[in-house]
């Protein structure tokens, strides 16, 4: 099972590379297209739309087909569409090259997720925040090339065609590990499928995930920027807050396991959500340079495991007797995680220009608190539909007070 854990690992790296390759390039890509913010703005909303179709349609692709076969179709697909975004001469190309690459993107989110939580139930070891601990690195990765890239001045499409290179060789390298799970046909199958709309613990999973997502990226996008305008930091120190913010976050999904072993997924989201509403509040009411790292750290330390906890407890309420299901869960779940990226960014500049960017993070610090409250009733969620399901499977007429 190591060597599928490591292939596991090395896709969710892939797609971190990927998504860390193109998007420190936007302001080359602007510029590429003459694109003003407005433009660029609509531009960059395909890849979400992209992501968000391909969300909802993935799950039923890797019930069908296994796991496997999506992460190397949507894996290899989304390589070859980086160096597209190099060719792109208008704000509508670029915005249409984006839908397809955010699909791909998408679709190789929710499979390798799914062949994480096939992996998680082999090994019956909770490492779901090690591999968003390998996306977390891999964006890294991806970010240092492309600073790199655009240091020595390489245009995007010659940067991109690297990248995508790069990429197609670590998804050839691991997709042949990826474990497979056991592909059950419907008719086959020991419970029937139950409507995913009307389980009140999946919308709970996906509103924490959800506000994970609204919280990180708003960390992502704005951290730096709240380090140079309202604490006078330089561009570059201000840059070193994001770093900070990503460092953290990647080396505490990195001891995931230990700290969910021992605490427990309910008990870590809580403290999770806790501890990243104090980063957050630190760095928004401590006006001290000093202060503004400490609190985007610990923001990152706080977010690490929202998304992937909500991710692999998804997966265990979809498991079924026969030990299959959890992809359409999954994929659900994910699905209202990814309309954080169409909520957040407006939401934290809407308030901004409103009021002011500390206002608009302090709001962003209680979304990520609200973590907490969701996890407890989650739980309580996921009870009750266990015993609600126990009492429906359970023969009928059987009473213990009965003599048949």
């Amino acid at each position: 099972m190591r060597s599928g854990i490591v292939a596991v690992l090395g896709i969710f790296a892939l797609n971190g590379v990927v998504f860390g390759s193109w998007a420190p390039r936007v302001p080359a890509l602007a510029a590429q297209v003459g694109a003003a913010e407005g433009a660029l703005g609509l531009s960059l909303l395909g890849a979400s739309i992209g992501m968000i179709i391909a969300a909802s349609l993935t799950g039923r692709l890797c019930a069908r087909f296994g796991a496997r076969v999506v992460v190397a179709v949507s894996g290899l697909a989304g390589c070859a569409l980086l160096p597209l975004l190099g060719l792109a001469r208008t704000p509508v190309q670029l915005g249409l090259i984006l839908v397809f690459l955010g699909a791909a993107v998408g679709a190789l989110d929710v499979s390798m997720n799914i062949a994480a939580v096939t992996a998680i139930r082999r090994s019956g070891r909770a490492i779901m925040p090690v591999f968003h601990a390998g996306f977390s690195f891999g964006g890294l990765l991806g970010s240092t090339g492309a600073a790199l890239a655009a240091g020595h001045d390489l245009s995007p499409l010659r940067h991109l065609s690297i990248a995508a290179v790069v990429g197609i060789l670590i998804a050839l390298a691991f997709v042949r590990w990826i474990p497979v799970e056991d592909l059950v046909p419907p008719a086959d199958r020991t419970e029937p499928n139950r409507s995913l709309v009307k389980r009140p613990v999946l919308w709970l999973l996906g509103l924490i995930a959800l506000c994970s997502s609204v919280a990180e990226g708003a960390s992502v996008d704005w951290s730096a920027f709240f380090g140079v305008h309202q604490r006078g930091l330089t561009e570059a120190a201000g840059a070193l807050v994001y770093t900070g913010f990503s460092l953290a976050m990647a080396i505490m999904r990195l001891l995931g396991e230990r700290i969910e072993t021992r605490w427990g997924s309910v008990r870590m989201l809580i403290g999770g959500a806790t501890t990243a509403a104090i980063g957050l509040f630190v760095a928004i009411l401590v006006p001290v340079q000093a202060f503004t790292y400490i609190g985007f750290g610990l923001a990152g330390i706080g977010l690490a495991y929202g998304f992937p906890v909500a991710l692999e407890l998804a997966g265990a309420v979809g498991r079924r007797a026969d030990g299959g299901g959890g992809e359409r869960e999954l994929a659900f779940v994910t699905t209202i995680a990814y309309s954080g990226f169409l909520i957040g960014p407006p939401m934290v500049g809407g308030i901004a220009s409103l009021t002011s960017l500390p206002i608009s993070l302090g709001v962003v610090a209680l979304v990520a608190w609200a973590i907490a409250p969701l996890a407890i009733a989650a739980t309580r969620a996921r009870h009750r539909e266990q015993k609600t399901h126990l009492e429906q499977v359970s023969p009928a007429g059987a009473n213990p007070g009965s003599t048949g």
